[in-house]
């Protein structure tokens, strides 16, 4: 048996990692051979390719690069009809990230195609992340670090009007429980925290020790600190605007590092503007990279970083290593563990 295999790297999850992953997990399965595409990702910003969202590469060059290709592993390589309809040798695509956006999940699995992702991949990473952005949003790091790099020595900074805020003691509300929310409230917990978490999906025996369930406006209305970190739906679109922020504390902070669509911007910078906020710290944002006349780049009080919070070596090698391993699991006839559209094989069947 013989499988050709497409390994669309980008300049994170390397080709070579995916290579040496893929080797590993097919030992024993056949002649395996592998094909490497570095794609333009992060150099180049990601973004729409035919149908779907956050992808990096051309249609063309992908289409090229998968001819006689039976599985293909990537990060951000494109998964579009036209792709579909042009690569018929194509049986599986893995895509080594949370969920694959930049598959059409609809069309592969008309054309036959399994589609693969990766969850949890990047959770210690986003949750390690976020626990720097949200202490430093609370300190004030942002603000002085960037006075200090101009020369300039705030002595006022450690008036009382200006001084930072403690975990230890405060309330923090977590907005989800997933892999990342989880984590972040553990170490809350261990820091002296009360946290208190709002997720219609969560168990109230699943919380870290100490941790509350509560509705979003009892959060809101309790929490010195308010963590984001829901997935994108019709329902969350949108969940925290200037009504959210008039319920927190006045002098709160608020951190987002799951996605830029859950928050509305704009209101955020109005409450930091007048105080209702004291500090704000992101890495998702509604436009990304951040226009040049974005208010979120001229308002004091906010910490920021460019959508990096999932940006860890050990993350690109489990990435490399789940989606390797969906790999192994197909050439053997095991059940994937993460598939996308499982129908595929009801369709087979």
């Amino acid at each position: 048996m013989s499988t050709t295999v497409l390994a669309a790297g980008d300049h994170f999850v390397l080709p070579r990692l995916l290579t040496e992953e893929v080797r590993g997990a097919t030992e024993g399965t056949g002649t395996v051979e592998v094909r490497e595409l570095t794609l333009p990702w992060p150099h180049t910003p990601f973004g729409r390719v035919g149908e779907v969202d956050e992808a990096s590469g051309t249609e063309d060059e992908i289409i090229e690069a998968l001819q006689g290709v039976e599985v293909c592993v990537t990060q951000m390589a494109p998964l579009t009809e036209r792709i579909l309809a042009n690569c018929p040798d194509l049986k599986l695509m893995c895509v080594s990230r949370g969920g694959p956006v930049n598959a059409n999940l609809e069309a592969a699995t008309r054309h036959g195609v399994a589609v693969c992702h990766a969850p949890g991949r990047n959770a210690v990473a986003t949750a390690e992340h976020t626990l720097t952005l949200l202490l430093a949003a609370a300190r004030g790091v942002g603000d002085t670090h960037s006075d200090l790099r101009r020369g300039v020595w705030r002595g006022d900074y450690y008036d009382y009007d200006n001084c930072g805020i403690e975990i230890e003691g405060a309330t923090v509300g977590l907005i989800g429980y997933g892999a990342i929310g989880s984590r972040v409230a553990r170490v809350l917990v261990a820091m002296g925290a009360q946290v208190l978490v709002h997720d219609p999906y969560v168990r109230p025996e699943s919380l870290a020790g100490g941790a509350e369930p509560v509705s979003l406006e009892e959060l809101l209305i309790r929490s010195r600190i308010v963590s984001l970190h829901a997935r994108v739906t019709e329902e969350t679109t949108g969940m925290i605007g200037a009504a959210q922020l008039a319920k927190m504390p006045r002098g709160a902070v608020l951190v987002n590092c799951a996605r830029g669509a859950l928050l509305d911007y704009d209101a955020v910078c109005d409450a930091l503007d007048s105080g209702q906020l004291v500090g704000a710290a992101f890495d998702v944002y509604p436009q990304e990279p951040v226009p040049a006349d974005s208010r979120l780049l001229k308002t004091p009080g906010i910490v920021m970083t460019p959508h990096i919070a999932g940006g860890s070596q050990e993350v690109a090698h489990k990435a490399a290593r789940i989606v390797a391993g969906e790999v192994g699991r197909f050439l053997r006839g095991e059940p994937l563990a993460h598939c996308a559209n499982p129908e595929v094989f009801a369709d087979r069947a």
